[in-house]
């Protein structure tokens, strides 16, 4: 990561976006780092496995957000230098940086020699780098219709995959999570280095889908480039998000909606709502200039890979520091905290809740220091 300091955001920055981008990374912060995971909201946990809850929202949301922020950067890197190998090396530049973020920073710590014996290979951040790479480097080679086609195709193909091939000791179309193709691909190319030993949420195998993902965002953010009435590119964002929801909904009868397995229902139906929610945040900021409530969500934004690499790093933390608990039992300084500080007068579940707003809270006061200082940490 590198520090870049300016007097102000760039003038033609999407501030919606911004918005868009810290409502996500906040949800993300607050959904991962609760008190206690023994006493959860059901909406702020995700799906046990087919089906979704708002949780499961937040991690497409992200990816799309990516993808919409492709064409808008890339318009003026292209104009500033003029030259494409330049983008290209950028883009493989920061793919790498990302996919390292989350394989040697993220998933490494606490290191241990140990751990490297079993060390997860997939992640969130390493989907993140991969979506990016193959959505950046498709929209700098091919055509709008060329890369809805990609999409199209993308999606298509991995349904036919799951429901028509059989993973090897399982029934064709099996999508529970020890009999589904993803997962049999994933414990088999790496056998050890999984977030569940049968299989891995952010896969190999179900990153394909979620490049179409990121499609829809680079779709929209070329949509937001159109020389258009602002309200038509509302209006077809919204449009296509409605239309997209519905196709989510319909698929979901023949290929359910799963975001372990990141199924195409699943994509159609979280792609749309995000596309709904970006016409709307950008309705309301960018248009009506409705910015004031937005600004809290703004300085999570313009940080937001930084917050969620060093968020999740204190939150290890807070994991490996052993302290006893308050029935004497070794536990960890988490516990320690959500124990002391909040469920001593709190039932447990609004306890959990409690330590998870008060991190989150901490955490926009360090962004806020960045933010007024103008400090955008950037990859």
């Amino acid at each position: 990561m590198t520090e870049q300091r300016a007097e102000s955001l760039p003038s033609e920055r999407l501030i919606s976006l911004d918005v868009f981008r810290g409502l996500t990374i906040a949800g993300m912060v607050l959904v991962n780092n609760a008190g206690s995971w023994n006493a959860v909201y059901p909406p702020l946990a995700h799906a046990a496995w087919h089906g979704w809850t708002p949780t499961d929202l937040i991690f497409p949301f992200f990816v799309f957000i990516i993808g919409v922020a492709i064409p808008l950067a890339f318009e003026r890197r292209k104009a500033v230098s003029g030259s494409l190998r330049d983008l290209y090396l950028k883009i493989l530049r920061r793919s790498a940086i990302i996919f390292g973020l989350g394989l040697l920073v993220l998933n490494a710590f606490p290191y241990t020699f140990d751990k490297f014996h079993h060390l997860r290979i997939p992640g969130v951040m390493q989907r993140l780098a991969l979506c990016y790479l193959f959505a950046a480097l498709i929209f700098l080679t091919t055509k709008v219709r060329t890369q809805i086609l990609i999409a199209v195709g993308l999606l298509i193909g991995y349904w036919l995959a799951m429901k028509l091939v059989a993973a090897p000791g399982y029934a064709r179309g099996d999508l529970s999570l020890e009999g589904s193709l993803a997962s049999w691909l994933d414990r088999t190319l790496m056998p050890g280095h999984t977030y569940k030993p049968m299989y891995d949420p952010e896969g190999l195998f179900s990153t394909v889908p979620a490049i179409s993902t990121a499609l829809f965002g680079v779709l929209a953010g070329q949509w937001l480039q159109q020389r258009r009435e602002a309200f038509e590119k509302v209006a077809g964002l919204f449009a296509v998000g409605a239309l997209c929801v519905i196709i989510g909904y319909v698929w979901d009868w023949a290929f359910p909606i799963n975001k372990a397995l990141w199924t195409s229902s699943y994509v159609m139906f979280t792609g749309g709502l995000a596309l709904q929610l970006l016409a709307l945040c950008y309705w309301v900021i960018d248009l009506k200039g409705y910015r004031r409530w937005a600004q809290p969500f703004v300085v999570f934004g313009v940080n937001a890979l930084a917050l969620y690499v060093l968020s999740s790093l204190m939150f290890k933390v807070l994991l490996f520091i052993k302290a006893t608990k308050l029935d004497g039992t070794e536990g960890t300084l988490r516990d320690w905290i959500y124990e002391r500080v909040f469920a001593t007068w709190l039932s447990p579940m609004n306890a959990s809740l409690a330590f998870a707003l008060a991190y989150l809270a901490l955490w926009w006061l360090l962004m806020l220091v960045l933010y007024r200082r103008k400090i955008f940490i950037k990859v």
